[in-house]
């Protein structure tokens, strides 16, 4: 059974930093499409960076501020959040697809993902 475990949310001001994780089980990260969308309240589901073993994609408004990464020891994906912004303040879902190309992940806002975690709060205050 495929499961995600998001972890790491929280409350922080403008400029801070958050890393959010999100353990997998049921397959290997490595071998799967795998990333984050958020969704802030009053709006729709967007693609925040996806991952395909060597090609990660971002969304343009968190590149140069987001870092995708992963352990496969660990089988953990991971976000890392710089310079946050008030307008990045969401629920975080880390979600997985056995095959999907990461652009298109991003740009659907996730529709083409199958396995979603319950989610995580960011908070980014002025």
């Amino acid at each position: 059974e495929v499961q995600l475990v998001e972890s790491g949310g929280g409350s922080v001001q403008a400029g801070g930093s958050l890393t959010l994780s999100c353990v997998a089980s049921g397959f290997a990260v490595g071998d799967w499409t795998i990333g984050w969308f958020r969704q802030a309240p009053g709006l729709g589901r967007e693609g925040v960076a996806v991952m395909r073993a060597d090609e990660i994609r971002y969304t343009d408004s968190v590149k140069g501020r987001f870092t995708l990464s992963s352990d496969s020891a660990k089988n953990t994906v991971y976000l890392q959040m710089n310079n946050l912004r008030p307008d990045d303040t969401a629920v975080y879902y880390c979600a997985a697809r056995q095959r999907a190309w990461p652009l298109v992940a991003i740009t659907t806002g996730g529709n083409a993902m199958h396995h979603w975690g319950k989610g995580t709060l960011v908070t980014v205050s002025s």
